[in-house]
């Protein structure tokens, strides 16, 4: 990686109840710790689908807790990071230079995959947020979305693709501790080893390569994150693996892509 160029990040980015393991925090903030201090961070999140590609808040950016039935302490959390007007006009003008349609949406604050980890990576919230949507689920289109924004990269831009690397809620076990389920592990192992490969076709193509894949995501949002690092990264370069593990059976598995 050029010494001035930004990794690009895809995370498992957790529940609510994140902040309250001390493991995945701690994990977080050392990684935090060996990155580059970005100018700005742009997040792409499992949990915001809408096409055309649309860009959230970039004066005040409020949250969206986007979970229900959860204690009333996990919304009371703030993440009163600034807003990212010049990097929306860049994106903006990148996505148009690539013929893709854009709109804003000033009302649309951070959700929970993005603010939930932003506050263990970067707890002083005083770098610049912006958010877009994932435009679809096709994982060639949101790679080209990762092709078309790399520049921002040399921009001192931290792109990150936050989503789950497993996520079936309804198979997840019920404990945090002990083995995970079978298709969890097998799904995990196949994607870590996949990807030090470089056979990132394959990873494209997980729903008919990976084994037990329609179990470790029957709908596939959480692993789409990862299309749009992969294509803002340089594939020449294998991602490394900085977090790993299971949180109640679910693979954690969190990558720098240099």
């Amino acid at each position: 990686m050029a010494a001035d160029r930004m990794p690009v990040l895809y995370l498992s980015h957790g529940a609510p109840p994140l902040a309250d393991d001390a493991t995945w925090t701690r994990q977080l903030a050392d990684w935090a710790t060996d990155l580059p201090r970005p100018r700005a961070i742009l997040v792409v999140s499992a949990h915001w689908e809408e096409a055309p590609v649309t860009l959230g808040a970039t004066t005040t950016v409020p949250l969206v807790y986007d979970f229900w039935g959860f204690p009333e302490r996990y919304y009371r959390v703030t993440y009163p990071a600034p807003g990212a007007p010049d990097l929306a006009d860049r994106v903006s003008a990148l996505l148009h230079s690539g013929t893709t349609p854009v709109r804003r949406d000033p009302a649309r604050g951070l959700d929970h995959g993005a603010y939930v980890p932003l506050v263990e990576l970067f707890p002083a919230a005083d770098i610049p947020v912006l958010q877009v949507s994932m435009p679809s689920l096709d994982p060639t289109v949101l790679f080209e979305l990762g092709r078309v924004l790399a520049p921002l990269r040399d921009e001192g831009v931290l792109i990150i693709g936050s989503g789950f690397f497993t996520h079936n809620l309804s198979a997840m076990r019920t404990g945090v501790d002990g083995p995970p389920p079978s298709w969890s592990a097998e799904f995990d192992r196949w994607g870590a080893e996949t990807l030090a490969a470089g056979e990132f076709d394959a990873v494209l193509d997980f729903q008919r390569k990976a084994p037990a894949a329609a179990l470790a995501h029957p709908r596939t949002e959480h692993f789409a994150p990862l299309f749009v690092a992969l294509g803002a990264h340089d594939t020449s370069a294998a991602p490394r693996t900085v977090i790993d593990g299971y949180w109640f059976g679910l693979a954690k598995r969190s990558l720098q892509l240099d």
